[in-house]
């Protein structure tokens, strides 16, 4: 008998694309990575909640696509915290790391793709089927050992989850 595959674990959610939706994906991340064992006040959880806030915005504003969803995805893989979020535009592709514009200083936008950039150990954007286009970022976790210790099932400090 062959065991099954290991998956990490994973938060996926299909959200309205409205300024709600994408305040609810934040509120979720958060949520979820206190689950795993990851503290709001931490670095990581910041980190992480400013990138979903981010990317969710730019999918709720420049990926919308009327009657259809986006989708954020939250994974806790070895060593880090990976962000997806998934649109289904295909003719408005963000640029590239390393190709992100630095804004006007007096601009009132262009700064959520700075911040994921600054913020993230990695990120890409890809395709994805169906059409669309998926942006995902990682966050590496410091104490990545303390909290795969745990079994995922407790906080770190011992408390129950």
């Amino acid at each position: 008998m062959t065991a099954p595959p290991v998956r990490p674990p994973t938060l996926t959610q299909r959200l309205s694309p409205t300024p709600r939706g994408a305040r609810l994906a934040r509120r979720l991340a958060l949520a979820q990575l206190d689950d795993w064992g990851i503290p709001p006040d931490s670095g990581t959880a910041e980190a992480v909640a400013v990138i979903v806030a981010e990317l969710a915005a730019n999918a709720v504003t420049h990926g919308r696509v009327p009657g259809r969803d986006f989708e954020l995805r939250i994974a806790l893989v070895t060593g880090s915290v990976r962000i997806e979020v998934s649109d289904t535009l295909v003719e408005r592709r963000p640029p590239d790391p390393g190709d992100v514009p630095e804004p006007a200083s007096l601009a009132e936008t262009g700064r959520g793709l700075v911040l994921v950039d600054a913020l993230a150990d990695r990120w890409e954007v890809v395709d994805r089927e169906p059409p669309g286009k998926t942006v995902r970022a990682e966050v590496d976790v410091p104490r990545w050992l303390s909290i795969a210790a745990t079994g995922l099932n407790h906080r770190p400090d011992g408390a129950s989850a």
